[in-house]
């Protein structure tokens, strides 16, 4: 019989497990409350030795780092498992697979060692397609934003509207070239990479400074996928897919 979770509280972590999962379809549009109900639900369902925080009101040990905004795929997200007793990484993720819904598909874990952390997370990849934009319009509008001192936007949060420099995140911007074979012939489509700044500066906001400064305005609404997060020097243009 499996150990209530009250009992299962007073074990201590002994492996710590970084895991890699993506966001995709529907799931892109949920938020990142969602997508820790959808691993806790995963975990249990997973029959996964989780460890538990102390207290009157014990939580499981999953911590997550720099998630996606709602309404965006990705293929690049972390969080963290603290395990009470040790499990091979392998099947971790094929029993977290089996778990977790359609669109939210876990991609890798490994040891993270005694700290479990994820590593510095530095920077994010993007590509966003830009249904109905003309490439060459695309590759005029991204030159000129690369070409700025500053890119101020507005966007509104909880705490009213915010100004922030779109351009001083943006490491690299450019316009790849469609595959015929797809229905994105007829789209621009834009890599970018852009620096975890505080306040976050999102794709959106580049995509706000571009249609205010060059009129890049898509048919519809922009299909943004985050590739990678990380260090600098993984998304370097040599480590670019």
């Amino acid at each position: 019989m499996a150990e209530p979770d009250h009992r299962r509280a007073q074990l201590p972590a002994v492996q710590h497990l970084v895991v890699r999962y993506a966001k995709r379809g529907k799931m892109r549009f949920a938020s990142h409350r969602d997508v820790a109900r959808v691993f806790e639900r995963g975990v249990r369902r997973a029959g996964l030795p989780i460890a538990y925080s102390a207290g009157f009101s014990p939580h499981p040990k999953i911590s997550y780092a720099g998630g996606a905004p709602t309404g965006v795929a990705s293929e690049a997200e972390y969080l963290s498992l603290a395990l009470t007793s040790r499990q091979a990484t392998a099947q971790v993720s094929e029993r977290l697979n089996a778990a977790l819904p359609d669109g939210i598909d876990v991609i890798d874990v490994i040891d993270g060692g005694p700290a479990g952390g994820v590593g510095p997370l530095e920077a994010s990849r993007w590509r966003v397609v830009l249904p109905g934009v003309g490439r060459a319009d695309a590759a005029r509008a991204v030159a000129g934003f690369l070409a700025l001192g500053e890119a101020p936007v507005e966007r509104l949060t909880d705490k009213g509207v915010r100004t922030m420099d779109a351009r001083v995140a943006v490491v690299e911007m450019d316009v790849l070239q469609p595959d015929p074979t797809t229905a994105e012939e007829d789209c621009a489509i834009l890599r970018m990479v852009v620096l975890h700044t505080a306040p976050v500066v999102r794709p959106e906001d580049v995509l706000t400074a571009l249609r205010q400064r060059y009129g890049l305005e898509p048919s519809a609404p922009p299909v943004t996928t985050r590739l990678a997060q990380g260090s600098l020097a993984l998304l370097s243009p040599e480590n670019a897919s």
